[in-house]
């Protein structure tokens, strides 16, 4: 029996050919009909070239154990979460790599509800049994049909916002070459229906498994400089980017500058608790100050959890919290079944852009001036847990506070840090703030990189 090494913390997501294959999504899909017992599953994929056959192959295995399937064609992650909690089944699987390499794919795992299937919920017990590959057969075979449930979809996003208040704006979208485009088409509709005044400007919109503009990673600097070079060109008012499963979304002001996830979650946390006072409000502990500023002052609770969708799902159920956000461009609604959405976040902003009638550079820059950040900086070390050990003594007679709910998270009088290791790729991820001084958070900042690449 040889190990799986595609099974992660909160996912599946492995090298093409070795770590995963046709053969290994098959033996997932009966592993997952064995340990969740369901009726009827659905299945979706990205605009990887493998989705489609590595999905196909995924639901001959749920069908040989009599699970029926329900295939929903090229989706994004969060239209999976939706069939989850929206329809009457007991699960669903995105085929998906996100922004992985493009030899990689993978697979997001939930129950009926949209409920996460992280390690310890399932997703060891799921690895376990498709490692043995020793699977008792079944009279009857599942049968699999195809479902479309977009305009549900569609709905569902639009009671986020009331379309009524939005003002004529101009939004550059890049989906970049991903899954994204056809939503964007679809609400470009709707909003025709309704009156309401948003234009699109289109890049790499069409779906192409080359991605011949890149990964659709539009974390990595090089991938932002084509949605920030069309803002400045059509004069738009922001710009939208999403990564290849558009469970995440990045936004760009309107002069074409990148906004770091961090400061998108502060913005969000106070749009909820206008209409939800007193309510919780889930960060993760990278980047902390801004968003618990905030969230206090607006009369919500910030309340801390692991870095991670399955954790920060999970603590939102706990907490019954109404929204949760990571600096990484994770937004997590409860009326979205607690789940990620990379569509529900733009739509909001442009919610705020019209009541406000300011510019998203103005809603913004008060928040990075009061608590800056470099933004997460990666580095690849041989021994990541000796290097965060040796960080943790350097520092560790000089902080006020030390956590180690993810990593180490240190504090001091003006300024703090986190350092992690990631849970998908072999890299320690530094995150630095300040209170106002951005002279000092470069200080520190060079000061961290150094000792953790010597």
């Amino acid at each position: 029996m040889s190990e799986l090494t595609c099974f992660k913390a909160y996912d599946i997501r492995g090298q093409l050919g070795t770590q995963l294959n046709e053969d290994i999504a098959y033996r997932i899909g009966r592993a997952f009909a064995e340990q969740i017992k369901p009726h009827t599953v659905a299945v979706g994929g990205d605009a990887r070239e493998t989705s489609e056959s590595l999905k196909l192959a995924l639901a001959a295995g749920l069908q040989d154990s009599g699970v029926n399937v329900l295939d929903l064609g090229m989706t994004g992650t969060e239209e999976v979460y939706f069939a989850a909690m929206h329809l009457a089944i007991d699960g669903a699987i995105e085929v998906t790599a996100s922004h992985n390499p493009i030899d990689y794919n993978g697979m997001k795992l939930v129950k009926g509800g949209a409920i996460p299937i992280s390690g310890d919920t399932g997703l060891e017990a799921i690895k376990s049994l498709a490692e043995k590959n020793e699977f008792s057969s079944v009279n009857i075979k599942g049968c699999i049909e195809q479902v479309n449930i977009l305009a549900d979809y569609i709905e569902h996003l639009l009671t986020f916002i009331d379309v009524t208040k939005i003002k004529p704006l101009k939004l550059v979208v890049n989906s970049g070459n991903g899954s994204a485009g056809h939503v964007i088409d679809l609400l470009e509709s709707s909003f025709a229906k309704l009156n309401v005044p948003i234009e699109f400007v289109k890049l790499h919109h069409q779906p192409d498994h080359t991605f011949p503009h890149g990964i659709p990673n539009p974390l990595l600097p090089e991938n932002r400089a084509a949605t920030s070079d069309a803002v400045i060109k059509y004069n738009a008012d922001m710009g939208i980017a999403w990564d290849g499963d558009f469970d995440r979304c990045f936004l760009f002001d309107e002069k074409g500058q990148f906004i770091e996830g961090y400061y998108i979650v502060g913005l969000l946390a106070e749009a909820f608790l206008q209409k939800n006072k007193n309510a919780k409000i889930i960060h993760d502990p990278r980047l902390t100050w801004n968003t618990e500023d905030i969230v206090s002052k607006a009369g919500g609770i910030p309340v801390q959890s692991k870095t991670g969708h399955a954790f920060i799902k999970e603590r939102m159920r706990a907490e019954d919290a109404v929204y949760g956000g990571e600096m990484s461009a994770h937004h997590y609604f409860r009326d979205f079944a607690y789940c990620d959405s990379g569509m529900i976040p733009w739509l909001l902003v442009t919610e705020l852009l019209s009541i406000k009638n300011v510019p998203l550079s103005a809603m913004v820059a008060d928040r990075i001036s009061k608590f800056p950040s470099p933004g997460e900086i990666n580095s690849i070390v041989d021994c990541p847990d000796s290097v965060i050990e040796k960080v943790l003594t350097t520092y560790s007679d000089r902080a006020i506070a030390i956590d180690k709910t993810d990593g180490i998270s240190m504090s001091f009088d003006t300024w703090r840090f986190n350092l992690r290791k990631s849970n998908t790729e072999p890299l320690l991820r530094l995150n630095v703030e300040t209170r106002g001084n951005e002279m000092l958070m470069q200080e520190k900042t060079s000061e961290l990189l150094s000792l953790i690449r010597k």
